[in-house]
């Protein structure tokens, strides 16, 4: 594979997967958020029904934020043995500006890896924690019956 698609691995693929991440994420948080508002717990009769429709797509929202980290140093890694091939590939003097070109773009995987992840993380957690107080919103509808 020759340099520059390795670069435009990092640039297109890694970075643009991180980005595709980023938007379900937005997307399904959206979704719920909606749904935590709209849903009439009155409507359920077992508890165990209200729980998955509760944590529907919270699992996808867990697993990017776990897992955008590691898409991010999948980048890093690629970028950095491009640099390395670039230093050893150069017969006469290294070009301190083009090996800085290529460890910024390492670091730019792992940021965008990062950026994905902490929402994703937080978003996670917000939504476990309205999913529990719905639960109990529930379990107190049903102890006042």
């Amino acid at each position: 594979m020759p340099i520059e698609q390795l670069k435009d691995v990092v640039d297109y693929g890694i970075i643009g997967l991180l980005v595709f991440l980023s938007f379900i994420t937005f997307a399904y948080a959206i979704e719920r958020i909606l749904f935590y508002r709209a849903v009439n717990l009155r409507d359920y009769k077992h508890k165990l029904a209200l729980e998955i429709d509760l944590s529907k797509r919270l699992a996808t929202i867990a697993s990017i934020g776990v897992n955008a980290p590691y898409i991010g140093l999948l980048g890093t890694v690629i970028a950095i043995i491009l640099t390395f091939y670039i230093i050893g590939d150069q017969q006469e003097t290294i070009d301190p500006g083009e090996i800085m070109k290529h460890l910024a773009l390492a670091l730019k995987a792992t940021a965008a890896g990062l950026i994905v992840a902490i929402p994703a993380t937080v978003i996670y957690n917000a939504m476990l924690t309205k999913v529990d107080i719905l639960l109990s919103k529930w379990e107190i509808l049903q102890d006042e019956k």
